[in-house]
């Protein structure tokens, strides 16, 4: 670990370098890749270099306690600074060793979020509603930018499917674990005799992706324009700004008609594209390697139930991790970031046992 560490760190000095001349600013693009370099190992410098302080200190407590020290006082200070170095020593082990697992490359990511009314008809997407507001004010509290990409809303207030943009450093590896089926288990307004209904919503966690990340030729691309439309008759245009975008090798389809440029709509709905290929060629590939080990939590299939929200007992349970809060309020208000650190840290603790086992 120490060798694979040490080249690590020489890494990091040469980017220093590299970003220090004024050469390299010539061209934008490297900057920016310099630069990301940088910034995905500094983590791992830190600590690195923090884990050398300590143990160069913890070294010169055990040659001063090796020696002849006559003042109490002096040795029972030496003695406290050699057990406070080594106990800082393994606490710096444990975290470099979680640093250094397989990274996933999509982390750094900005994310495209999409919803879906499941099993349970209206109910269902009014449930799609409250996952999307969940969504969105848990990026408010990262400090991450939201952008809607496109929405299919009802008469009732529900969602029949929206596709979103959370903008943020980290938003991909905060996120990637809310992809699969969402089910919902409450009383619905209408109602009458108290049942409790069971309703799904699939969510769809996507890395956003650039043109330059994915290569697409624009042959394969069938691009329609629409007049868009929304529920009861809002938001409708009167000119055929909404796109319609078919990737004929795939058949995968796009639709984009939140803004009333047509220029934008098609930004947008090629993120969306992009995004969806990217996870499809991602998918075939996980299928190609089914015997290699899972690389999150979960499947990350969409069929696959990962989460129960109960009204009637206020609960969240994670299916995954078999993890229970008594705090589903709170949880659709945005507070998401207890169940969030418990799936990263099953999945470090998933990966070093792959890692030990593989050793």
């Amino acid at each position: 670990m120490l060798d694979k560490l040490e080249l690590v760190e020489q890494k990091f000095v040469e980017l220093e370098a590299r970003l220090a001349s004024p050469d390299v600013y010539a061209d934008p693009a490297l900057v920016a890749r310099l630069s990301r370099e940088q910034k995905e190992i500094a983590p791992v410098t830190e600590t690195f270099r923090a884990y050398k302080k300590q143990r160069d200190a913890h070294e010169e407590a055990r040659a001063l306690l090796d020696g002849k020290i006559d003042d109490p006082d002096f040795r029972e200070m030496v003695q406290a600074e050699f057990e406070d170095s080594r106990a800082e020593i393994a606490r710096l082990e444990g975290e470099l060793k979680i640093l250094l697992l397989p990274r996933d490359p999509n982390d750094s990511r900005n994310v495209i979020v999409e919803i879906r009314g499941g099993a349970g008809g209206d109910e269902a997407m009014l449930f799609a509603q409250s996952l999307y507001r969940m969504y969105n004010m848990y990026a408010d509290r990262r400090k991450f930018k939201t952008e809607i990409l496109n929405l299919h809303e009802t008469e009732l207030g529900g969602i029949k499917e929206v596709s979103f943009l959370i903008a943020g450093d980290g938003a991909y590896s905060r996120l990637k674990y809310e992809s699969g089926v969402h089910r919902v288990q409450r009383v619905p307004d209408t109602e009458a005799s108290g049942r409790i209904h069971t309703s799904t919503v699939t969510v769809a966690v996507l890395p956003e992706m650039e043109e330059v990340d994915f290569h697409l030729n624009p042959a394969d691309l069938k691009i329609d324009t629409f007049r868009s439309s929304g529920a009861g008759g809002q938001h409708v245009n009167t000119t055929d700004s909404a796109i319609r975008i078919t990737h004929l090798p795939t058949g995968v389809v796009v639709e984009c008609q939140d803004e009333r440029s047509q220029h934008k709509n098609r930004d947008k709905a090629m993120k969306v594209l992009l995004a969806r290929l990217y996870e499809a060629e991602q998918e075939k590939q996980r299928a190609e390697h089914a015997a290699e080990r899972k690389s999150q939590v979960g499947t990350g299939d969409r069929s696959e139930r990962i989460r129960t929200y109960n009204y009637p007992q206020g609960r969240v349970t994670d299916h995954r991790i078999s993890l229970t809060l008594y705090k589903l309020e709170q949880f659709l208000n945005g507070d998401l970031d207890e169940i969030l650190d418990a799936l990263i840290t099953a999945d470090q603790a998933e990966k070093m046992q792959a890692v030990g086992e593989d050793a």
